[in-house]
């Protein structure tokens, strides 16, 4: 009986170095995703790290389940939906890159552009028609685009 609780206490250890392996080379990259997603800056983002954690806790979870699943792409889809549901909560930008965009337009954007999910996938991922993230997408590049423009014009002015 001691034998089965160590070879199962061995398999335990095992998944958590596997989970901390992955964690050390993603979770720089799915940080960011998360700051550009609240549209926080890189240095106050606690509504990103949060999201994050709860992201990679329920991805421990269910680590292993699935050795074909891509633990990243796990991680990306549970980081993306419990931005979704909550998104709500960063309607208005608390300073990022991002924050001009409403919520939606931050998720297709980060999805498409950042993270380089094709159209498809991400359509399927937040089940909107293709179409629509197109048409979102390019609406997004467009407004940011144009706060660039007006940002350096009055930039220009002030100098």
């Amino acid at each position: 009986m001691g034998e089965q609780r160590s070879g199962h206490g061995a398999e335990r250890t095992y998944r958590a170095r596997e989970f901390d392996a992955f964690v050390a080379g993603a979770a720089g990259r799915l940080l960011h995703t998360a700051t550009l997603l609240t549209a926080e800056t890189r240095t106050r983002n606690p509504h990103a790290q949060a999201l994050l954690t709860a992201a990679l806790a329920h991805t421990y979870a269910h680590w292993g389940r699935s050795p074909d699943e891509d633990p990243y792409e796990l991680a990306r889809r549970e980081l993306v939906a419990r931005f979704a549901r909550t998104a709500w909560r960063h309607h208005g930008g608390r300073g990022g890159v991002l924050s001009a965009l409403h919520p939606q337009e931050r998720l297709v954007l980060v999805l498409r552009l950042y993270e380089g999910v094709a159209e498809e996938q991400a359509a399927a991922l937040l089940g909107l028609p293709a179409a629509r993230v197109r048409a979102v997408c390019a609406r997004s590049v467009a407004a940011l685009r144009a706060a660039a423009r007006s940002d350096g014009t009055a930039r220009g002015r002030a100098a």
